[in-house]
């Protein structure tokens, strides 16, 4: 039976003493009593019972039963309207929501820290409120007030769930081609038409709230072509009455079918059909996938979650079934001699998969975290100028962390397959699940290539290398500041060379690229990933350093930071070499990918 402990101790290490999180956003005064570490942990163990004893007893059946359509309603799996009347009535649907609509007002952090440990508790459940939140942000971005009125406190609250309604059976990526039309409604009024059909829309249809508030992007009467004529509206599942209650069905808005899939059964993926449902404008006119994007950043970010959330979930089961099966001897003499065999963590090739996925997990969390406090800055600080570094460092890691963190979780999960070795492949140990589940992260909200061309051809070349600045300097004051430490020179040496060889592959890159858009194109996917592994190598020289001064300090868990150290080590000598390898892929150029014809494939 698989098993999950949110890994408490560790994300206290990186948001108290890494990030020191709470004297940054402390103080922002919107934070002032929000921000304090002793809320923050209250906040994080009550986040871990609900997770551990609510939503994760439900991720193995609810990938069994999976979700249930008739008739165009779907009902969710066994447990699941119990457990969301919980998680509702808890707050957790307004963590980091505005208080003038109901919520927490918490720092976006905190958010980002639930997020992880939903979705190594229960991926599926995650997405119902995960959409919701996307929807929250679009509306409090753009919306009138009166829609903000309307809406926001329902999705707050949790009795009304929200969804993002972009892709079409033609097209997916590319929404400059997108049918769905908006036309004047037959009732006048600020109210339009809506009318097509969209794909893939994860929490569509469900049985968790009263109400299912759905945006969709859609064309008006005259628009221009492609993605510059693309307009947002609110549609709402039932019409709200003018006291805030749920009125009249929508009609026009229909669940066709839900997908087959292969992992995240328990959530809902939709076929939506629009015959004249009635939307109104969210935003300008023309002005919609400006609005969807802002849904789109906190939903690839929140994806990002899924990809560490797995991971985790998948390391700690790995860890588990490796302690308590027994399989040879150690091959440097007998370990449990009171045994028939010893237990394969003896075995350095299941330590190498273990570790990796610890290295990974720990590295990318604080990374993550970094992130997650860096958008309540961009957000909520005082100071314009310090507003805007926040922004660019965020908006430049976002492409990274969906693709680098999605892209890992699916391979932890693999190892955690691999190492249970056969019993990996069954169901009972439930190990191939969060395989099955990683997957998807790998595709929606923009997949791990469209991040890749959008860190290559956006973010990188941005007001002539201002995003990339926000990255670089602090590395290099970090190399700087502690390049003679005779303690951290297994992690400032190595973090300073691969960090040299991302400066060249960035130069590179901007030179070839101006002169040949597929020379940017064929080293997108391979900078990206080098760009993570040193950004990962930043964060763990940065824990190194903490760790080392708590054992010179001779404070707190002694082993807890010698581990950290341990771990440290491991990464900069087993996983960060890959970035040297990633380095010589983007010096390959684009011939090799694009000289053979296409009838020779």
């Amino acid at each position: 039976m698989p098993i999950y402990n949110a890994p408490i101790d560790d994300i206290k290490f990186v948001l108290h003493d890494v990030l020191k999180a709470e004297s940054h956003l402390s103080t922002i005064s919107a934070y002032e009593d929000t921000a304090s570490a002793d809320l923050m942990d209250q906040i994080l163990e009550e986040g871990a019972k609900l997770c551990q004893d609510v939503l994760f007893p439900l991720n193995a059946s609810g990938d069994h039963e999976g979700c249930h359509y008739e008739n165009g309603v779907v009902k969710t799996p066994k447990g699941f309207k119990e457990a969301y009347k919980l998680f509702s009535e808890g707050g957790w649907c307004g963590v980091s929501a505005d208080p003038e609509y109901g919520g927490m007002g918490l720092p976006a952090l905190m958010n980002t820290v639930m997020q992880e440990m939903i979705c190594s508790a229960n991926m599926s459940f995650g997405m119902y409120p995960g959409l919701s939140q996307g929807a929250y942000e679009a509306l409090h971005h753009f919306g009138t007030d009166a829609q903000k009125q309307t809406y926001l406190p329902k999705l707050v609250e949790g009795t009304w769930s929200g969804t993002m309604n972009l892709t079409e059976p033609h097209c997916g990526t590319d929404l400059g081609l997108i049918k769905t039309k908006a036309e004047a409604h037959k009732d006048g009024g600020d109210a339009w038409s809506i009318t097509g059909q969209k794909i893939f829309i994860s929490a569509g249809e469900h049985d968790l709230t009263e109400n299912i508030v759905h945006l969709v992007l859609a064309r008006l009467p005259g628009a221009p072509e492609g993605v510059k004529g693309i307009s947002l509206f609110v549609v709402p599942k039932f019409l709200p009455n003018e006291d805030g209650s749920v009125g009249a069905r929508n009609e026009g808005v229909s669940c066709a079918s839900i997908e087959e899939k292969m992992g995240i059964h328990a959530n809902s993926t939709c076929v939506m059909v629009y015959e004249g449902a009635k939307g109104w404008l969210v935003g300008e006119p023309h002005k919609g996938l400006k609005a969807m994007f802002t849904m789109m950043n906190a939903a690839r970010l929140g994806v990002a979650m899924q990809g560490l959330g797995i991971a985790e979930i998948a390391y700690q089961n790995g860890v588990a079934y490796a302690k308590d099966r027994l399989q040879m001897r150690s091959l440097s003499g007998t370990k449990e001699p009171n045994k028939p065999a010893d237990p394969i963590i003896v075995h350095p090739d299941v330590r190498r998969m273990l570790l990796k996925g610890k290295a990974f997990n720990e590295g990318a969390r604080a990374l993550a975290y970094w992130a997650g406090m860096m958008l309540d800055i961009s957000e909520k600080h005082e100071d314009a100028d310090v507003r805007q570094d926040a922004e660019d460092l965020v908006a430049l890691m976002t492409p990274i962390l969906k693709a680098y963190l999605t892209d890992m979780g699916f391979e932890i999960a693999s190892e955690a397959v691999q190492v249970h070795g056969g019993a990996g492949f069954i169901r009972e140990y439930g190990v191939e699940q969060y395989v099955r589940d990683a997957r998807i992260a790998m595709i929606y909200e923009g997949t791990n290539g469209i991040q890749a061309l959008d860190l290559v051809g956006r973010k990188m070349p941005k007001g002539f290398g201002r995003l990339l600045r926000q990255f670089f300097h602090p590395v290099m004051e970090f190399i700087e500041e502690n390049q003679t430490d005779d303690k951290l020179q297994n992690f400032v040496f190595p973090l300073a060379k691969a960090f040299g060889k991302l400066q060249q592959a960035t130069a590179i890159i901007a030179q070839k690229g101006l002169k040949n858009p597929e020379e940017a194109g064929a080293a997108s996917v391979d900078y990206l990933r080098q760009f993570a592994l040193v950004s990962l190598a930043y964060m763990w020289a940065k824990m190194a350093k903490v760790a080392q001064e708590k054992i010179e300090s001779g404070e707190g868990d002694q082993a807890f930071y010698q581990e950290k150290v341990q771990i440290a080590e491991f990464f900069m000598t087993r996983m960060l070499p890959e970035a040297d390898a990633r380095f010589k892929m983007v010096l390959a150029g684009a011939e090799p990918l694009m000289q053979m014809k296409t009838e020779a494939f």
